[in-house]
């Protein structure tokens, strides 16, 4: 086929693009012995937590594919039930190598990004952006090459429009390992982070990333295994998972569109591809005093007007058979608008320069229980605006869909609005990358005792950093939001599919059992939370005390004469976390089961629908406080309130304290369960019906 051939293209064409930013990464300078040693200290760590943690998920995953083949072979239905189980594996195996491929590039940029800081902020800048922008592009680009294998070659002998039915286990492995990536990541990189700040700043007044802190290592690794693996496996079973459902609705429009509307979402998100590669190449700053955010806000506009136009000629050229066609793109031109919102929302909550960080920045000065309140408080307003603008897009791409005069077109362009909304996904990747690199960086010219001016350019490009990773984890809530609802439309068919003389779907919430699907679905919400930040506060304490005991009995850490045990606190990080991710994983998978076996479709539909809802509302509320606490942290470290080492500034500690598994372990997690509830259940329609 011409437009899989496209795909194909330009997906190659884009990891070729990526090989070429890579090539010249590497090529950069390494920096001095002493910068070498801890990021070698770094890459070690950061290698070794990810051998094991993917060792831990690609067993699960086996034992899972099995259990699917027999309970489809159970059912009678042995045909689907290896083609579920061969794309399940197949998108697990994906996912694994997006998370990989996040961190292997981010633990080699870092060093060079510290180095390039020497010279100039823009190299340094530029390094750090092009890293992340490698990191972007492979894992959108492997996510589209996948989707496109799997359904060319599941497509052989079969009916073309029947085919998009046969794929969603791709999307269900990509889910499925995401979540235990983003998890143990998650686990693991707030644990170190709050272990060692609690026994560092609280305890000791010393400075972050204090060679003298043994925790200091594993909050670096944290960096990498957290924000660059977990949240390249996401973003990939986001592109994954989102094109399979668009697919199956475009079914539904097969007789208007034939497979041009099936394969629409993917011409679209290559053509979003080159948008991506276009928008990096033009980013630097103007000069060295220029903000580095406006430079990225840049790109990221240029991007998303590329994106528009690539939106308007892919729909034109494939959809343009209608009368009515135009709609379809107004629908997706909702989703690019929507994207900006929910970054300025998200920005308007978590800048220091607007008033809920403010708030919570002067609420430290009464005390830690007044930056406790106030930080709740801004985290329970978080979710009011972004829920509009999300109300607004679905309703307004429900209206262009259906004013395009298709039947069904309704569903199909919100389908359009969600891929628009993710069409400028690798720069978001390449934004929220930057976020660790930098902050990586930062801690390696601290560490190595660099020059002032040095210290001076990492910490602005950190500051920065720490903005785009905010900024990201709105994005991904909001086209998780969008995703959802699309993917729930997508479920309701699959039931009607396989429910003779049942043409519509509908889900009584009046019925006892559906009601308590329902139920089951908002509980499983807060539990799963409760698991996620417990784990990280039970970790934490295993490192407060083993910091406590280095300090303890080696007496020549704190006067710098003796090295600290860095390498025992990495390892008390990585067998905690890979403990604490098992248990909250199989829970979601177990429970969905269970719902759907025992309760049965309608049920399941219900428990979908709630525990999406609530699940994006605690996403929202768990992101952005956590992120307005550190940022009001961060405000009075810059001198607002007495500083360091004031009253305000404990208080204002302990507020991101807590913030740090809400913004960094349970929230970002959220986002990728609310997709796996939905990818399992597409998959398991047969057993619940």
């Amino acid at each position: 086929m011409i437009l899989l051939s496209i795909v194909i293209i330009i997906s190659v064409l884009a990891l070729i693009f990526a090989g070429y930013l890579t090539r010249q990464i590497l090529r950069k300078d390494t920096g001095t012995e002493a910068m070498q040693e801890i990021a070698n200290a770094i890459k070690t760590g950061a290698e070794a937590f990810l051998k094991r943690q993917y060792a831990t998920i690609g067993i699960i995953s086996i034992i899972l594919a099995v259990i699917i083949y027999a309970a489809y072979a159970f059912f009678g239905n042995i045909n689907l039930g290896w083609r579920t189980s061969v794309s399940f594996l197949f998108g697990a195996v994906s996912s694994a190598f997006a998370g990989i491929f996040g961190m292997w590039i981010s633990i080699r940029a870092n060093i060079r990004t510290a180095s390039a800081a020497k010279k100039s902020m823009n190299d340094a800048f530029v390094t750090a952006l092009r890293a992340g922008a490698v990191s972007g592009i492979v894992i959108v680009a492997m996510s589209l090459l996948g989707v496109t294998l799997i359904y060319y070659f599941f497509s052989i002998g079969i009916e073309p429009n029947e085919v998009p039915f046969l794929i969603v286990g791709y999307g269900f492995g990509a889910s499925f390992v995401a979540l235990f990536a983003q998890l143990g990541g998650g686990i693991y990189t707030k644990a170190a982070d709050v272990g060692a700040d609690l026994v560092g700043k609280v305890e000791k007044g010393i400075p972050e990333d204090d060679p003298r802190n043994p925790a200091v290592i594993a909050d670096l690794v944290g960096d990498n295994v957290g924000d660059c693996a977990g949240r390249g496996a996401d973003l990939f079973e986001s592109t994954a998972a989102e094109n399979i459902g668009a697919m199956i609705l475009g079914v539904a429009l097969f007789p208007y569109f034939k497979m041009n509307g099936i394969l629409f979402p993917l011409v679209v998100r290559a053509f979003g591809l080159i948008a991506v590669m276009i928008g990096i190449m033009f980013v630097k700053l103007k000069n060295e005093n220029e903000n580095p955010m406006k430079a990225l806000n840049r790109g990221y506009y240029l991007t998303s007007f590329l994106a528009a136009i690539a939106l308007y000629l892919t729909t034109w050229w494939l959809l343009g058979s209608v009368e009515g066609w135009i709609n379809f793109f107004y629908a997706g031109l909702v989703g690019i608008i929507t994207s900006i919102l929910i970054v300025w929302i998200t920005v308007y909550y978590t800048e220091s320069t607007y008033r809920p960080v403010k708030s919570i920045a002067k609420a430290s000065l009464t005390g830690h229980a007044t930056n406790i309140i106030s930080g709740f408080a801004v985290a329970l307003e978080a979710t009011v605006l972004p829920v509009i603008v999300l109300s607004f897009a679905l309703i307004s791409s429900f209206y262009f869909g259906e004013a395009s005069g298709v039947p069904h077109g309704g569903l199909y362009g919100t389908a359009i609005a969600t891929m628009g909304m993710l069409a400028t996904a690798a720069y978001v990747l390449a934004m929220d990358t930057f976020g660790p690199i930098t902050d990586n960086a930062g801690g390696i010219v601290v560490m190595s005792n660099s020059p002032k001016e040095v210290r001076r350019r990492t910490d602005k490009l950190d500051a920065v950093g720490n903005t785009t990773k905010a900024l990201t984890k709105g994005y991904a809530i909001g086209s998780a939001a969008l995703a959802a609802f699309l993917l729930f439309s997508a479920y309701l068919d699959q039931v009607a599919k396989y429910t003779p003389g049942l043409k519509v779907v509908t889900v009584d919430i009046a019925k006892v059992d559906v009601f308590v699907g329902a139920l089951i679905g908002a509980m499983l919400i807060f539990l799963f939370s409760a698991f996620a930040i417990r784990a990280v506060g039970d970790t934490a304490f295993s490192i407060v005390n083993e910091v406590r005991r280095q300090w303890k009995e080696k007496k020549g850490i704190m006067q710098g004469k003796e090295k600290p045990d860095y390498a025992r606190v990495v390892d008390i990080c990585v067998k905690a976390s890979l403990k604490e991710m098992i248990l909250p994983g199989l829970l979601v998978v177990a429970v969905t089961v269970i719902v759907g076996v025992v309760l049965k479709y309608e049920a399941a539909a219900a428990f979908l629908m709630v525990a999406t809802i609530t699940g994006i509302l605690m996403a929202l509320l768990l992101n952005t406080g956590g992120g307005a606490w550190d940022n009001a942290k961060k405000l009075i470290e810059e001198g607002e309130h007495g500083g360091k080492g004031s009253e305000a500034h404990k208080a204002a500690v302990t507020g991101d304290t807590i913030g740090d598994p809400f913004k960094d372990t349970a929230g970002p997690s959220l986002h990728v369960l609310i997709k796996l509830l939905s990818t399992i259940t597409l998959v398991l329609v047969p057993l619940f019906v």
